[in-house]
Protein backbone atom coordinates (compact mmCIF):
# COMPACT_ATOMS: atom_id res chain seq x y z
CA UNK A 1 0.00 0.00 0.00
CA UNK A 2 2.64 2.61 -0.90
CA UNK A 3 1.46 3.29 -4.49
CA UNK A 4 0.29 6.86 -3.41
CA UNK A 5 3.27 7.84 -1.46
CA UNK A 6 3.98 11.04 -3.44
CA UNK A 7 0.68 12.46 -2.25
CA UNK A 8 0.84 14.44 0.76
CA UNK A 9 -2.92 13.39 1.73
CA UNK A 10 -1.78 9.45 1.58
CA UNK A 11 -1.21 8.39 4.74
CA UNK A 12 -0.31 4.85 5.90
CA UNK A 13 -2.86 2.65 3.92
CA UNK A 14 -5.22 5.63 3.21
CA UNK A 15 -5.93 9.29 2.39
CA UNK A 16 -6.68 12.08 4.85
CA UNK A 17 -7.52 15.51 5.18
CA UNK A 18 -5.12 17.79 6.46
CA UNK A 19 -4.32 17.45 10.61
CA UNK A 20 -5.90 20.67 11.79
CA UNK A 21 -9.07 20.56 9.57
CA UNK A 22 -12.16 18.64 11.50
CA UNK A 23 -12.22 15.00 11.93
CA UNK A 24 -15.16 12.97 10.21
CA UNK A 25 -17.84 11.65 12.86
CA UNK A 26 -16.94 7.81 13.18
CA UNK A 27 -19.22 4.92 13.40
CA UNK A 28 -20.52 5.86 16.67
CA UNK A 29 -22.05 9.23 15.81
CA UNK A 30 -23.31 8.08 12.95
CA UNK A 31 -26.09 5.01 14.77
CA UNK A 32 -26.15 7.63 17.55
CA UNK A 33 -27.81 10.42 14.43
CA UNK A 34 -29.86 7.17 13.21
CA UNK A 35 -31.21 6.11 16.08
CA UNK A 36 -31.59 9.97 17.48
CA UNK A 37 -35.64 10.29 16.21
CA UNK A 38 -34.71 11.71 13.29
CA UNK A 39 -37.33 14.40 12.00
CA UNK A 40 -39.88 12.34 9.52
CA UNK A 41 -39.48 12.96 5.58
CA UNK A 42 -41.34 15.83 4.01
CA UNK A 43 -43.23 14.03 1.11
CA UNK A 44 -45.25 17.22 0.19
CA UNK A 45 -41.96 19.18 -1.18
CA UNK A 46 -41.15 19.81 -4.41
CA UNK A 47 -38.22 21.39 -5.96
CA UNK A 48 -38.35 24.45 -8.18
CA UNK A 49 -38.13 22.59 -11.80
CA UNK A 50 -37.99 24.05 -15.45
CA UNK A 51 -38.09 21.64 -18.79
CA UNK A 52 -35.20 21.86 -20.76
CA UNK A 53 -35.17 19.90 -24.00
CA UNK A 54 -31.50 20.54 -24.50
CA UNK A 55 -31.68 21.70 -27.97
CA UNK A 56 -29.96 25.48 -27.32
CA UNK A 57 -26.83 23.58 -25.09
CA UNK A 58 -26.68 21.45 -27.76
CA UNK A 59 -26.50 24.20 -30.30
CA UNK A 60 -23.96 26.29 -28.45
CA UNK A 61 -21.06 26.70 -29.17
CA UNK A 62 -19.30 30.03 -27.61
CA UNK A 63 -21.70 31.48 -24.77
CA UNK A 64 -20.42 30.14 -21.43
CA UNK A 65 -23.47 28.81 -19.32
CA UNK A 66 -23.75 26.38 -16.06
CA UNK A 67 -27.17 24.19 -16.15
CA UNK A 68 -28.21 22.40 -12.77
CA UNK A 69 -29.41 18.78 -13.80
CA UNK A 70 -29.64 17.79 -9.90
CA UNK A 71 -27.86 17.24 -6.81
CA UNK A 72 -24.38 18.39 -7.77
CA UNK A 73 -24.85 17.32 -11.46
CA UNK A 74 -24.04 20.50 -13.63
CA UNK A 75 -23.23 20.98 -17.27
CA UNK A 76 -20.92 23.50 -17.59
CA UNK A 77 -20.26 25.07 -21.20
CA UNK A 78 -16.75 27.05 -21.53
CA UNK A 79 -14.90 28.21 -24.65
CA UNK A 80 -17.19 25.30 -27.02
CA UNK A 81 -16.17 22.22 -24.17
CA UNK A 82 -19.20 20.68 -22.52
CA UNK A 83 -18.15 19.68 -18.99
CA UNK A 84 -20.31 16.98 -17.07
CA UNK A 85 -19.81 17.55 -13.14
CA UNK A 86 -20.60 14.30 -10.96
CA UNK A 87 -23.14 12.37 -12.64
CA UNK A 88 -26.33 11.31 -10.99
CA UNK A 89 -29.00 10.56 -13.56
CA UNK A 90 -30.55 7.41 -11.83
CA UNK A 91 -33.66 7.41 -10.57
CA UNK A 92 -33.21 6.60 -7.17
CA UNK A 93 -29.90 5.91 -4.62
CA UNK A 94 -30.09 2.90 -2.80
CA UNK A 95 -33.83 3.27 -1.12
CA UNK A 96 -33.78 7.10 -1.68
CA UNK A 97 -35.66 8.37 -4.77
CA UNK A 98 -35.18 11.93 -6.29
CA UNK A 99 -37.55 14.08 -5.67
CA UNK A 100 -37.51 15.50 -9.36
CA UNK A 101 -36.29 13.92 -12.27
CA UNK A 102 -32.78 15.56 -14.47
CA UNK A 103 -33.17 18.80 -15.51
CA UNK A 104 -31.75 17.94 -18.60
CA UNK A 105 -31.93 14.06 -19.62
CA UNK A 106 -28.91 12.22 -20.63
CA UNK A 107 -30.21 11.84 -24.50
CA UNK A 108 -30.52 15.51 -24.58
CA UNK A 109 -27.39 16.49 -23.28
CA UNK A 110 -24.83 18.22 -26.10
CA UNK A 111 -21.94 15.73 -26.91
CA UNK A 112 -19.11 15.68 -23.33
CA UNK A 113 -15.74 17.02 -23.63
CA UNK A 114 -15.06 15.62 -20.00
CA UNK A 115 -16.63 14.60 -16.94
CA UNK A 116 -15.12 15.49 -13.50
CA UNK A 117 -15.80 13.53 -10.37
CA UNK A 118 -15.41 14.64 -7.39
CA UNK A 119 -14.98 11.70 -5.12
CA UNK A 120 -16.71 8.48 -5.29
CA UNK A 121 -19.92 8.14 -3.26
CA UNK A 122 -22.84 6.90 -4.86
CA UNK A 123 -24.59 9.99 -4.81
CA UNK A 124 -22.02 11.83 -7.04
CA UNK A 125 -20.65 9.05 -8.99
CA UNK A 126 -23.87 6.66 -10.03
CA UNK A 127 -22.55 3.35 -12.29
CA UNK A 128 -25.60 3.83 -14.56
CA UNK A 129 -24.61 7.15 -15.25
CA UNK A 130 -21.26 6.50 -16.41
CA UNK A 131 -22.32 3.37 -18.49
CA UNK A 132 -24.65 5.17 -20.09
CA UNK A 133 -22.55 7.85 -21.11
CA UNK A 134 -20.16 5.60 -22.79
CA UNK A 135 -16.70 3.71 -23.57
CA UNK A 136 -15.57 7.25 -25.41
CA UNK A 137 -16.16 9.88 -22.45
CA UNK A 138 -13.50 11.01 -20.51
CA UNK A 139 -12.83 11.94 -17.07
CA UNK A 140 -11.19 13.81 -14.79
CA UNK A 141 -11.11 12.30 -11.13
CA UNK A 142 -8.89 12.27 -8.07
CA UNK A 143 -6.17 10.12 -7.15
CA UNK A 144 -6.98 6.83 -6.52
CA UNK A 145 -10.64 6.24 -8.67
CA UNK A 146 -9.03 5.42 -12.48
CA UNK A 147 -9.42 1.96 -11.55
CA UNK A 148 -13.36 1.77 -10.46
CA UNK A 149 -13.64 3.29 -14.03
CA UNK A 150 -10.91 0.83 -15.88
CA UNK A 151 -12.96 -2.29 -14.58
CA UNK A 152 -15.80 -1.14 -16.23
CA UNK A 153 -14.06 -0.67 -19.86
CA UNK A 154 -13.95 3.25 -19.76
CA UNK A 155 -10.02 3.85 -20.08
CA UNK A 156 -9.89 7.44 -20.87
CA UNK A 157 -9.20 8.34 -17.26
CA UNK A 158 -7.11 11.14 -16.03
CA UNK A 159 -5.95 10.93 -12.22
CA UNK A 160 -4.95 14.10 -9.94
CA UNK A 161 -3.76 15.44 -6.77
CA UNK A 162 -4.67 18.14 -5.38
CA UNK A 163 -3.05 21.28 -7.38
CA UNK A 164 -2.58 19.03 -10.24
CA UNK A 165 -4.31 19.86 -13.73
CA UNK A 166 -5.17 18.53 -16.83
CA UNK A 167 -5.51 20.47 -19.88
CA UNK A 168 -8.47 19.89 -22.28
CA UNK A 169 -8.04 21.16 -26.54
CA UNK A 170 -10.92 23.44 -26.58
CA UNK A 171 -12.43 25.32 -29.81
CA UNK A 172 -10.98 28.45 -28.90
CA UNK A 173 -7.54 27.43 -26.98
CA UNK A 174 -7.61 25.23 -23.88
CA UNK A 175 -9.49 24.70 -21.16
CA UNK A 176 -7.75 23.94 -17.53
CA UNK A 177 -8.89 21.36 -15.09
CA UNK A 178 -7.24 21.64 -11.67
CA UNK A 179 -8.01 19.48 -8.55
CA UNK A 180 -8.20 21.29 -5.76
CA UNK A 181 -8.73 20.45 -2.02
CA UNK A 182 -11.95 19.18 0.21
CA UNK A 183 -12.98 18.79 3.62
CA UNK A 184 -14.14 15.50 3.17
CA UNK A 185 -13.77 11.63 2.96
CA UNK A 186 -14.37 8.64 0.36
CA UNK A 187 -15.70 4.64 -0.11
CA UNK A 188 -18.55 3.32 -1.49
CA UNK A 189 -18.48 0.28 0.75
CA UNK A 190 -17.37 -0.99 3.87
CA UNK A 191 -13.63 -2.17 2.57
CA UNK A 192 -12.86 1.15 0.35
CA UNK A 193 -12.66 3.48 2.81
CA UNK A 194 -10.39 6.64 1.80
CA UNK A 195 -8.72 4.18 -0.77
CA UNK A 196 -9.18 7.21 -3.25
CA UNK A 197 -9.13 11.00 -3.33
CA UNK A 198 -11.49 13.77 -3.14
CA UNK A 199 -11.93 16.96 -3.88
CA UNK A 200 -13.71 20.49 -6.13
CA UNK A 201 -12.38 21.26 -9.34
CA UNK A 202 -11.39 25.12 -11.19
CA UNK A 203 -12.48 24.78 -14.99
CA UNK A 204 -10.48 27.68 -16.62
CA UNK A 205 -10.12 29.10 -20.09
CA UNK A 206 -8.79 32.59 -20.82
CA UNK A 207 -12.12 33.89 -20.71
CA UNK A 208 -14.07 32.51 -17.85
CA UNK A 209 -13.29 30.50 -14.66
CA UNK A 210 -15.36 28.29 -12.48
CA UNK A 211 -14.89 26.72 -9.17
CA UNK A 212 -17.37 23.32 -8.37
CA UNK A 213 -16.55 22.60 -4.94
CA UNK A 214 -17.85 18.69 -4.54
CA UNK A 215 -19.00 18.25 -1.29
CA UNK A 216 -16.79 19.69 1.70
CA UNK A 217 -16.87 20.91 5.49
CA UNK A 218 -15.25 24.07 6.54
CA UNK A 219 -12.64 25.62 7.03
CA UNK A 220 -11.43 23.38 3.86
CA UNK A 221 -9.38 25.60 1.57
CA UNK A 222 -11.31 28.08 0.15
CA UNK A 223 -8.78 31.13 0.93
CA UNK A 224 -6.02 29.23 -0.55
CA UNK A 225 -8.03 28.93 -3.26
CA UNK A 226 -9.27 32.45 -4.25
CA UNK A 227 -5.50 33.17 -3.73
CA UNK A 228 -4.40 30.36 -6.59
CA UNK A 229 -7.28 31.00 -8.71
CA UNK A 230 -7.79 35.18 -8.47
CA UNK A 231 -10.96 36.51 -10.36
CA UNK A 232 -12.59 32.93 -10.37
CA UNK A 233 -16.38 34.16 -12.24
CA UNK A 234 -18.83 31.57 -11.05
CA UNK A 235 -18.73 29.65 -7.67
CA UNK A 236 -21.01 25.90 -7.51
CA UNK A 237 -21.09 25.66 -3.94
CA UNK A 238 -23.00 23.40 -2.32
CA UNK A 239 -26.13 24.47 0.10
CA UNK A 240 -28.20 21.60 1.46
CA UNK A 241 -27.42 18.09 3.44
CA UNK A 242 -26.06 19.94 6.41
CA UNK A 243 -28.22 19.11 9.30
CA UNK A 244 -27.75 18.11 12.06
CA UNK A 245 -24.36 20.15 12.35
CA UNK A 246 -22.90 17.86 15.56
CA UNK A 247 -22.37 15.42 12.36
CA UNK A 248 -22.48 16.90 9.49
CA UNK A 249 -20.41 20.17 9.69
CA UNK A 250 -17.36 18.07 9.46
CA UNK A 251 -18.37 17.40 5.86
CA UNK A 252 -20.64 19.59 4.55
CA UNK A 253 -21.22 23.04 5.11
CA UNK A 254 -24.19 25.21 6.02
CA UNK A 255 -25.89 27.72 4.11
CA UNK A 256 -24.10 30.51 6.51
CA UNK A 257 -21.13 28.78 5.65
CA UNK A 258 -20.96 28.54 2.20
CA UNK A 259 -21.60 32.44 1.90
CA UNK A 260 -18.12 32.62 4.41
CA UNK A 261 -16.36 30.20 1.26
CA UNK A 262 -17.88 32.34 -0.97
CA UNK A 263 -16.36 35.28 -0.10
CA UNK A 264 -12.61 33.87 0.64
CA UNK A 265 -12.77 32.79 -2.85
CA UNK A 266 -12.97 36.12 -4.09
CA UNK A 267 -16.11 34.92 -6.56
CA UNK A 268 -18.28 36.97 -8.61
CA UNK A 269 -21.59 35.03 -8.62
CA UNK A 270 -22.36 32.12 -6.22
CA UNK A 271 -24.53 29.12 -7.95
CA UNK A 272 -26.20 26.87 -4.99
CA UNK A 273 -26.13 23.18 -5.50
CA UNK A 274 -26.90 20.03 -3.82
CA UNK A 275 -30.05 20.62 -2.29
CA UNK A 276 -33.82 19.26 -3.23
CA UNK A 277 -32.84 16.46 -5.15
CA UNK A 278 -32.55 14.20 -2.48
CA UNK A 279 -33.57 14.17 0.93
CA UNK A 280 -30.04 12.84 2.61
CA UNK A 281 -30.26 15.06 6.39
CA UNK A 282 -32.90 16.87 8.46
CA UNK A 283 -33.02 20.17 7.42
CA UNK A 284 -36.50 21.00 5.66
CA UNK A 285 -36.00 20.64 2.18
CA UNK A 286 -37.23 24.27 1.55
CA UNK A 287 -35.11 25.74 4.04
CA UNK A 288 -31.11 26.06 1.96
CA UNK A 289 -32.15 28.68 -0.82
CA UNK A 290 -33.85 30.87 2.40
CA UNK A 291 -30.82 30.67 4.41
CA UNK A 292 -28.28 31.25 1.62
CA UNK A 293 -30.41 34.60 0.63
CA UNK A 294 -30.00 35.53 4.50
CA UNK A 295 -26.79 35.15 4.84
CA UNK A 296 -26.16 36.60 1.72
CA UNK A 297 -28.37 39.84 2.79
CA UNK A 298 -27.74 42.83 0.85
CA UNK A 299 -25.12 40.54 -1.12
CA UNK A 300 -27.78 38.35 -2.44
CA UNK A 301 -28.24 39.75 -6.18
CA UNK A 302 -25.03 37.84 -6.56
CA UNK A 303 -26.41 34.50 -6.07
CA UNK A 304 -28.03 32.85 -9.51
CA UNK A 305 -30.41 30.72 -8.10
CA UNK A 306 -30.86 28.07 -10.46
CA UNK A 307 -34.29 25.81 -10.87
CA UNK A 308 -33.85 22.51 -11.92
CA UNK A 309 -33.21 22.12 -15.80
CA UNK A 310 -32.36 26.02 -16.19
CA UNK A 311 -29.50 27.30 -17.65
CA UNK A 312 -27.44 30.81 -16.89
CA UNK A 313 -25.82 32.38 -19.69
CA UNK A 314 -23.19 34.75 -19.96
CA UNK A 315 -22.32 37.47 -22.66
CA UNK A 316 -19.97 38.85 -20.53
CA UNK A 317 -17.46 37.95 -17.26
CA UNK A 318 -19.99 37.50 -14.17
Amino acid sequence: MTRYQHSKQWRGERFVNPEHWPARPGVREVLRWQLSGRPPRDNSFVPPMLANDGTRLRENSKLPSVTWIGHATLLVQIDGLSILTDPMFAPRMFTIKRLAPPGVALSDLPPIDAVVVSHNHRDHLDEWSVKSLGRETQYIVPLGLAGWFKKRGLVRVHELDWWQDHTLRARGGTVRVTLVPAQHWSGRGLGDHNQSLWGGFVIESPTTRFYFSGDTGYPAAFAEIGKRFPDIDYALLPIGAYAPRWFMSPQHIDPAQAVIAFGELGARKFVPMHWGTFQLSDEPMNEPPRLLREAMADEASRIIELAIGETHWSTQKG
